[in-house]
C-alpha cells in the first residue's frame, strides 16, 4: 500500500460511514489495499458508496479462509454457508465423488476440496453463465488436489449420466428466499446479485424441492445430500428429504445462524452400483 493511499484512510472511512457502511474502517482497509492508484481508489469507493457489494468492488470474497474471485453480477458467498461446507467436508472421504449444485462462484466446491481429508472428484453446476465462468476460475487452483469440472445448466440435467448412483456428497445452497421477500433484502443483494440465485418461489422452496427430489437417483449407497435452508424452512425441507427416501436430520449453528438438512441414502458407502 502506497503512502498516498494510506493517507486517504480517514476520508475513505468518512465517505463509507456517510453511506451507511457499518464496518467502514474494515472496508476502507480492504479498498485501499485493492487500489493501485488514488484515482482507482476514488472509483472503487464511489462504486461502494453507490451500493455495490464490497466483494464486487474489490473482486474477491473471503470464504473458509480462501480468497475467491467474485465477479460483478455473481452471487456473493455468505459466511453462514461455511457451516454447510464443514458438514460436507467431514463426510467426504478421500476419493469421494462430490457434486455442488447451484455452485455460484464455486466457493463451496473450492472450500470443500481444500478442507477434505484427501483428493476428491468434484463436479459443480450452475444455470448462470457468469457464475460458471467465475467458478471455473476459482476451482482451477484446487485441481492439483482434485478433479474438478464445472457445468452450465439446470441442476441434474447438466451432469453427465455416468455420475448416476456414484455421488458420495451432494451439496447445494439453492435460492430459498420467498419471492415476496426479495424486496426486503438489502439493496446490495436485490439490486446487484442475480435474481436466479435469490428467488426460491412463493414459499422459497421451489428449487430446494427439485434438488431433494432428484438426489436419490444420483447418490451412491450411503451417500449424503446436504442442503442449506433457513431455520423456518428446515422442517419442511427435512420432510421432503424423507419423502425422497433418504434418512433426514437437521443441523444448526447459532453463531453463524446457519441451518442445513442432511439426507443419507440407505446402503453401505463405497458400494457403488
Amino acid at each position: 500500500m502506497s503512502t498516498s493511499l494510506s493517507l486517504a484512510f480517514p476520508s475513505v472511512v468518512a465517505r463509507l460511514r456517510a453511506a451507511g457502511c457499518v464496518f467502514a474502517e474494515d472496508e476502507a482497509q480492504l479498498l485501499i489495499s485493492a487500489a493501485g492508484t488514488p484515482a482507482e481508489l476514488d472509483d472503487m469507493v464511489t462504486r461502494r458508496v453507490r451500493g455495490l457489494p464490497l466483494e464486487h468492488v474489490i473482486g474477491w470474497a473471503e470464504f473458509c479462509g480462501l480468497r475467491l474471485a467474485v465477479d460483478p453480477g455473481v452471487f456473493v458467498p455468505r459466511p453462514r454457508t461455511e457451516f454447510l461446507v464443514r458438514q460436507a467436508a467431514a463426510l467426504a472421504r478421500p476419493g469421494a465423488v462430490v457434486v455442488d449444485l447451484c455452485c455460484g462462484s464455486g466457493a463451496m466446491g473450492a472450500a470443500l476440496a481444500a478442507a477434505a481429508a484427501g483428493p476428491v472428484e468434484l463436479h459443480a453446476v450452475d444455470v448462470d453463465p457468469a457464475a460458471v465462468r467465475c467458478a471455473r476460475r476459482n476451482l482451477a487452483p484446487v485441481c492439483g488436489r482434485t478433479v474438478g469440472t464445472v457445468y452450465e445448466g439446470d441442476l441434474y440435467a447438466a451432469l453427465p449420466a455416468a455420475l448416476r448412483g456414484r455421488v458420495d456428497v451432494l451439496l447445494a445452497s439453492p435460492p430459498y428466499v420467498p419471492t415476496g421477500a426479495i424486496g426486503l433484502l438489502p439493496p446490495e443483494a436485490r439490486e446487484h446479485e442475480p435474481q436466479v440465485a435469490l428467488d426460491g418461489g412463493a414459499d422459497g422452496l421451489d428449487v430446494v424441492r427439485r434438488v431433494v427430489a432428484g438426489a436419490d437417483a444420483w447418490l451412491a449407497p450411503g451417500g449424503h445430500l446436504l442442503v442449506e435452508t433457513s431455520e423456518s424452512q428446515a422442517e419442511e425441507t427435512a420432510e421432503a428429504v424423507a419423502r425422497a427416501g433418504l434418512t433426514a436430520r437437521l443441523t444448526h449453528d447459532d453463531e453463524l445462524d446457519a441451518t442445513a438438512v442432511i439426507g443419507t441414502r440407505p446402503g453401505s458407502r463405497g458400494a457403488h452400483p
